[in-house]
Protein backbone atom coordinates (compact mmCIF):
# COMPACT_ATOMS: atom_id res chain seq x y z
CA UNK A 1 0.00 0.00 0.00
CA UNK A 2 0.82 3.76 0.15
CA UNK A 3 1.19 5.64 2.52
CA UNK A 4 2.42 9.43 3.37
CA UNK A 5 6.07 8.17 3.44
CA UNK A 6 6.30 5.06 1.24
CA UNK A 7 7.68 5.14 -2.19
CA UNK A 8 5.31 5.20 -4.70
CA UNK A 9 4.48 1.27 -6.28
CA UNK A 10 6.19 0.53 -9.49
CA UNK A 11 4.06 -1.69 -11.94
CA UNK A 12 6.49 -4.32 -12.84
CA UNK A 13 5.51 -5.69 -16.74
CA UNK A 14 4.46 -8.79 -17.56
CA UNK A 15 7.63 -9.94 -19.08
CA UNK A 16 9.87 -8.76 -16.51
CA UNK A 17 8.64 -10.67 -13.55
CA UNK A 18 10.37 -13.66 -11.90
CA UNK A 19 9.57 -16.68 -12.62
CA UNK A 20 9.55 -18.62 -9.54
CA UNK A 21 8.12 -20.56 -7.04
CA UNK A 22 8.45 -20.93 -3.55
CA UNK A 23 9.99 -24.56 -2.22
CA UNK A 24 9.04 -26.75 1.16
CA UNK A 25 9.81 -24.64 4.56
CA UNK A 26 11.56 -26.34 7.39
CA UNK A 27 7.24 -27.68 8.66
CA UNK A 28 8.34 -30.39 5.38
CA UNK A 29 11.04 -32.48 7.81
CA UNK A 30 9.34 -31.55 10.41
CA UNK A 31 6.17 -33.24 9.08
CA UNK A 32 7.50 -35.95 6.71
CA UNK A 33 11.31 -36.96 8.00
CA UNK A 34 9.48 -39.25 11.13
CA UNK A 35 7.53 -41.32 8.57
CA UNK A 36 9.78 -41.51 6.02
CA UNK A 37 12.69 -42.58 8.67
CA UNK A 38 9.80 -45.29 9.98
CA UNK A 39 9.48 -46.82 6.61
CA UNK A 40 13.32 -46.71 5.79
CA UNK A 41 14.41 -43.73 5.10
CA UNK A 42 15.25 -41.66 1.80
CA UNK A 43 18.03 -43.79 -0.34
CA UNK A 44 18.05 -44.82 -3.88
CA UNK A 45 16.61 -48.28 -3.05
CA UNK A 46 13.45 -46.56 -2.06
CA UNK A 47 10.73 -44.85 -3.87
CA UNK A 48 10.33 -41.33 -4.12
CA UNK A 49 7.09 -40.28 -2.56
CA UNK A 50 4.94 -36.99 -1.18
CA UNK A 51 5.38 -34.94 -4.32
CA UNK A 52 2.69 -33.76 -6.45
CA UNK A 53 2.14 -34.53 -10.21
CA UNK A 54 3.72 -31.19 -10.72
CA UNK A 55 6.80 -32.06 -9.14
CA UNK A 56 7.01 -35.24 -10.92
CA UNK A 57 7.09 -33.66 -14.84
CA UNK A 58 9.49 -30.43 -13.07
CA UNK A 59 11.55 -33.65 -12.00
CA UNK A 60 11.58 -35.35 -16.21
CA UNK A 61 11.89 -31.81 -17.21
CA UNK A 62 15.18 -31.56 -15.42
CA UNK A 63 16.54 -35.20 -15.78
CA UNK A 64 16.08 -34.31 -19.65
CA UNK A 65 18.11 -31.24 -19.40
CA UNK A 66 20.67 -33.36 -17.11
CA UNK A 67 21.09 -36.30 -19.56
CA UNK A 68 20.22 -34.84 -23.15
CA UNK A 69 18.03 -37.20 -23.27
CA UNK A 70 14.15 -37.04 -23.25
CA UNK A 71 12.23 -37.78 -20.18
CA UNK A 72 8.38 -38.08 -19.10
CA UNK A 73 5.40 -39.39 -16.90
CA UNK A 74 3.67 -42.28 -18.78
CA UNK A 75 0.39 -41.90 -20.41
CA UNK A 76 -2.46 -43.95 -18.47
CA UNK A 77 -2.56 -46.21 -21.33
CA UNK A 78 1.18 -46.60 -21.83
CA UNK A 79 1.08 -47.53 -17.85
CA UNK A 80 -1.11 -50.16 -18.63
CA UNK A 81 -0.01 -51.65 -21.80
CA UNK A 82 3.50 -52.00 -19.74
CA UNK A 83 2.28 -52.82 -16.77
CA UNK A 84 -0.06 -55.55 -18.49
CA UNK A 85 3.21 -57.03 -20.35
CA UNK A 86 1.00 -58.47 -23.31
CA UNK A 87 -1.46 -59.88 -21.05
CA UNK A 88 -5.27 -59.98 -20.75
CA UNK A 89 -6.25 -61.30 -17.06
CA UNK A 90 -6.73 -59.53 -13.83
CA UNK A 91 -3.13 -59.20 -13.21
CA UNK A 92 -0.27 -60.27 -15.10
CA UNK A 93 0.49 -63.20 -13.24
CA UNK A 94 -2.96 -64.65 -13.95
CA UNK A 95 -6.39 -63.50 -12.17
CA UNK A 96 -5.24 -65.24 -8.99
CA UNK A 97 -5.31 -62.68 -6.31
CA UNK A 98 -3.87 -65.04 -3.09
CA UNK A 99 -0.42 -64.72 -5.81
CA UNK A 100 -0.32 -61.38 -5.51
CA UNK A 101 2.14 -60.98 -2.43
CA UNK A 102 4.96 -62.98 -4.64
CA UNK A 103 4.54 -59.29 -7.00
CA UNK A 104 3.79 -56.42 -4.93
CA UNK A 105 3.96 -54.63 -1.28
CA UNK A 106 0.01 -54.21 -0.74
CA UNK A 107 -1.92 -54.06 2.73
CA UNK A 108 -1.62 -57.81 3.40
CA UNK A 109 2.04 -57.54 3.25
CA UNK A 110 3.45 -54.30 3.82
CA UNK A 111 3.13 -53.93 6.92
CA UNK A 112 6.32 -52.75 9.05
CA UNK A 113 7.62 -53.64 12.65
CA UNK A 114 5.11 -50.96 14.32
CA UNK A 115 2.02 -52.85 12.63
CA UNK A 116 1.84 -50.04 10.17
CA UNK A 117 2.00 -50.32 6.48
CA UNK A 118 4.71 -48.50 4.44
CA UNK A 119 7.08 -48.92 1.36
CA UNK A 120 9.52 -50.90 1.09
CA UNK A 121 12.74 -50.98 -1.13
CA UNK A 122 12.65 -51.29 -5.08
CA UNK A 123 13.05 -54.92 -6.69
CA UNK A 124 12.32 -57.22 -3.97
CA UNK A 125 9.54 -58.77 -5.64
CA UNK A 126 9.03 -60.83 -8.83
CA UNK A 127 8.99 -58.43 -11.60
CA UNK A 128 5.98 -58.38 -14.83
CA UNK A 129 7.03 -60.56 -18.16
CA UNK A 130 8.41 -58.02 -19.69
CA UNK A 131 11.05 -57.07 -16.35
CA UNK A 132 9.60 -54.51 -14.80
CA UNK A 133 9.42 -54.16 -11.36
CA UNK A 134 6.40 -53.03 -8.79
CA UNK A 135 4.16 -52.03 -11.25
CA UNK A 136 1.85 -53.24 -8.42
CA UNK A 137 2.03 -51.92 -5.05
CA UNK A 138 4.33 -50.18 -3.18
CA UNK A 139 4.04 -46.77 -4.56
CA UNK A 140 0.98 -46.11 -7.00
CA UNK A 141 2.33 -43.97 -9.79
CA UNK A 142 1.21 -40.78 -11.61
CA UNK A 143 0.07 -40.85 -15.06
CA UNK A 144 0.12 -37.30 -16.56
CA UNK A 145 -3.64 -37.33 -17.41
CA UNK A 146 -6.79 -35.51 -15.91
CA UNK A 147 -8.74 -38.60 -14.04
CA UNK A 148 -12.25 -38.98 -15.69
CA UNK A 149 -14.38 -41.52 -14.89
CA UNK A 150 -15.76 -42.36 -17.91
CA UNK A 151 -12.96 -41.01 -20.17
CA UNK A 152 -12.29 -44.58 -22.00
CA UNK A 153 -16.05 -45.34 -23.26
CA UNK A 154 -15.30 -42.98 -26.29
CA UNK A 155 -12.99 -45.42 -27.73
CA UNK A 156 -14.60 -48.65 -26.93
CA UNK A 157 -14.83 -50.40 -30.28
CA UNK A 158 -12.72 -48.34 -31.91
CA UNK A 159 -9.29 -48.20 -33.29
CA UNK A 160 -7.73 -45.49 -31.63
CA UNK A 161 -3.63 -43.70 -31.62
CA UNK A 162 -2.39 -43.75 -27.95
CA UNK A 163 -2.00 -40.44 -28.19
CA UNK A 164 -5.66 -39.60 -28.88
CA UNK A 165 -6.62 -41.20 -25.46
CA UNK A 166 -4.64 -39.30 -23.25
CA UNK A 167 -6.91 -37.02 -21.42
CA UNK A 168 -4.63 -33.61 -21.10
CA UNK A 169 -5.16 -32.23 -17.67
CA UNK A 170 -7.04 -28.84 -17.60
CA UNK A 171 -7.59 -28.60 -13.84
CA UNK A 172 -4.97 -29.04 -10.80
CA UNK A 173 -7.64 -32.08 -9.64
CA UNK A 174 -8.51 -35.38 -10.20
CA UNK A 175 -5.13 -37.17 -11.85
CA UNK A 176 -4.55 -40.43 -12.72
CA UNK A 177 -2.96 -42.72 -10.49
CA UNK A 178 -2.20 -46.28 -11.07
CA UNK A 179 -0.89 -49.85 -9.96
CA UNK A 180 -2.01 -49.47 -6.08
CA UNK A 181 -0.13 -48.82 -3.18
CA UNK A 182 1.14 -50.42 0.44
CA UNK A 183 -2.47 -49.29 2.06
CA UNK A 184 -3.94 -50.93 -0.99
CA UNK A 185 -6.21 -54.04 -1.22
CA UNK A 186 -5.62 -56.79 -3.51
CA UNK A 187 -8.45 -55.32 -5.99
CA UNK A 188 -7.05 -52.07 -5.94
CA UNK A 189 -3.62 -53.35 -7.27
CA UNK A 190 -5.47 -54.91 -10.99
CA UNK A 191 -3.64 -53.68 -14.17
CA UNK A 192 -7.20 -52.44 -15.12
CA UNK A 193 -7.71 -50.36 -11.56
CA UNK A 194 -8.06 -46.73 -11.76
CA UNK A 195 -7.14 -43.97 -8.70
CA UNK A 196 -7.17 -40.62 -8.52
CA UNK A 197 -5.56 -37.53 -6.47
CA UNK A 198 -7.58 -34.90 -4.56
CA UNK A 199 -7.38 -31.61 -2.53
CA UNK A 200 -7.13 -34.14 0.93
CA UNK A 201 -4.01 -35.24 -0.23
CA UNK A 202 -2.46 -31.69 0.81
CA UNK A 203 -4.05 -30.93 3.93
CA UNK A 204 -0.87 -31.10 6.11
CA UNK A 205 0.89 -28.43 4.40
CA UNK A 206 0.86 -24.72 5.98
CA UNK A 207 1.85 -22.58 3.43
CA UNK A 208 -0.17 -20.15 1.79
CA UNK A 209 -0.55 -20.71 -0.90
CA UNK A 210 0.19 -24.44 -0.46
CA UNK A 211 3.68 -25.67 -1.97
CA UNK A 212 2.90 -26.96 -5.88
CA UNK A 213 5.88 -29.37 -5.81
CA UNK A 214 4.81 -31.10 -1.74
CA UNK A 215 1.92 -33.48 -1.46
CA UNK A 216 1.79 -33.11 2.33
CA UNK A 217 -0.09 -36.79 2.39
CA UNK A 218 1.12 -38.83 -0.48
CA UNK A 219 3.57 -40.95 1.40
CA UNK A 220 2.41 -44.00 -0.73
CA UNK A 221 2.44 -42.03 -4.37
CA UNK A 222 5.54 -41.86 -6.37
CA UNK A 223 6.10 -42.13 -9.75
CA UNK A 224 8.34 -44.05 -12.79
CA UNK A 225 9.55 -42.63 -16.17
CA UNK A 226 9.78 -42.99 -19.84
CA UNK A 227 11.89 -42.64 -22.76
CA UNK A 228 10.60 -42.46 -25.88
CA UNK A 229 12.60 -43.86 -28.91
CA UNK A 230 11.52 -41.21 -30.76
CA UNK A 231 12.14 -37.94 -29.70
CA UNK A 232 8.99 -35.18 -30.18
CA UNK A 233 9.80 -31.77 -31.08
CA UNK A 234 9.98 -29.21 -28.21
CA UNK A 235 6.46 -28.36 -28.46
CA UNK A 236 5.59 -31.23 -27.58
CA UNK A 237 8.17 -32.08 -24.62
CA UNK A 238 6.81 -28.95 -22.94
CA UNK A 239 3.23 -30.33 -23.15
CA UNK A 240 4.58 -33.12 -21.38
CA UNK A 241 6.44 -31.05 -19.32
Amino acid sequence: YNSPISKPLVEIPKDKLADAVTYPTPIYDQEASPKLERMGGRGNSYPAVIMSQFAARQYTKWLSKKTGRFYRLPSEAEWEYACRAGTKTAYFFGADPSKLGEYAWYSENAKESDGDTGYHPIMQKKPNPWGLYDMYGNVTEWCVDQYKADWYKQFAGKTSSWKDTIAWPKTQYPRVLRGGSYISEADECRSAARDKSNKLMNTIDPQIPKSPHWLSDGFFIGFRVVCPVNEPDEAEKHKWW
